[in-house]
């Protein structure tokens, strides 16, 4: 069977024909106040994030010559040999009080592990078109934290509140219907589903830019699932990444601990808008292994072509952190970590 949504597992037959994904559970990694990508080298980035992959990420993963397949000893990745990084900031809850609470990740809907990011590989429709895995040392991010504007939300990125934990009526694909692209403004029973895709064209040249962003594109035209062509600046079809993040705001529904204008979310950067919506993310698929399920059109969590781990195994990957910062799972705290190095709060 090809999944072709993550509700595909909760009985959505007409989202289950035609389109060909990878759907994997990665479990949490570590919580850490540092970004590879956007602050090499630095212990205390501006927020924090949430982890999952390889356990070797680390502040200082240098441009094409770090490999995190050769160095990582576990990834938290139910693929095996999926030792890529995937990441993106937390959420937070501030009381009336002003102090600030972490919102939990849940697991997916199907998924065994414990927190973390739904990770999928989209190749689109059933066609014979080739589809080129990631390079070494590439890597991409998505989204801007500093965004304010929800016009400036790329397309793909946006937030779902879900009536109840099943997810049920579904609300039709990712970014469609009533799904927002800030935070939702109202209690949500079944918490939020979080999507962040990135594009699925590469300029076949650049592992990455200054920006992180110019070396891909979106389709020209329609769109990478519907077949959408490259544009001739960006003519290589790459798998199209994408991520969903289960966050359980339930026990944030009670009205009487909001504001009386406006919602008390937060991500983890300052930006209460949710506007500021972005994922990263840092290849490491070892050796052809991505390419391979490329090839033989893997779905889902299990693929022939691929090793698996348990997903206990997956579970039991993870590492310490670096920043040494209080998250505010156990406690409250006053700030958001890394507060003194944001603008805007």
């Amino acid at each position: 069977m090809l999944f072709k949504s993550s509700l595909a597992l909760a009985g959505v037959a007409h989202l289950a024909a035609a389109q060909e994904l990878m759907r994997f559970g990665c479990s949490q990694l570590t919580i850490d106040r540092i970004d590879p990508l956007v602050n090499p080298g630095t212990i205390g980035s501006p927020h924090v994030h949430q982890i999952i992959g390889g356990n070797s990420f680390n502040a200082s993963m240098p441009p094409v010559t770090y490999d995190p397949s050769s160095v990582s000893t576990c990834t938290s990745c139910v693929y095996s040999e999926d030792f890529s990084n995937y990441w993106t900031a937390n959420v937070y809850f501030k009381a009336k009080n002003g102090t600030f609470k972490r919102v939990p990740q849940v697991a997916n809907i199907g998924l065994n592990v414990k927190g973390g990011v739904t990770v999928y590989y989209i190749r689109g429709y059933q066609s014979s078109a080739k589809v080129t895995a990631f390079p070494k040392g590439f890597r991409m991010l998505v989204g801007d934290p500093n965004n304010k504007v929800a016009s400036k939300v790329p397309k793909g990125l946006c937030f779902r509140c879900e009536a109840n934990m099943e997810q049920s009526p579904f609300g039709g694909a990712p970014c469609t219907g009533k799904d927002v692209p800030g935070f939702p403004t109202a209690p949500c029973g079944g918490g939020w589903r979080v999507t962040v895709t990135f594009p699925s064209c590469w300029d076949g040249k650049n592992t990455d830019t200054p920006d992180h962003k110019s070396h891909v594109a979106y389709p020209a035209s329609g769109t990478f699932e519907s077949g959408g062509a490259c544009p001739s600046t960006h003519p290589v079809k790459i798998p199209q990444v994408m991520y969903e993040v289960m966050f359980d705001t339930r026990q944030f529904n009670n009205k009487a601990d909001w504001p009386a204008t406006g919602q008390p979310f937060y991500w983890s950067n300052g930006d209460n808008t949710g506007y500021g919506i972005h994922g990263d993310y840092l290849f490491g698929w070892k050796g052809d292994a991505l390419q391979k399920a490329m090839d033989s059109k893997c779905s889902g969590d299990r693929c022939a072509a691929l090793k698996r781990q348990s997903d206990a195994d997956a579970v039991a990957c993870t590492k310490s952190q670096m920043s040494k910062d209080d998250i505010g799972d156990a406690k409250w705290l006053p700030t958001l970590p890394g507060a003194d190095s944001m603008t805007g709060m």
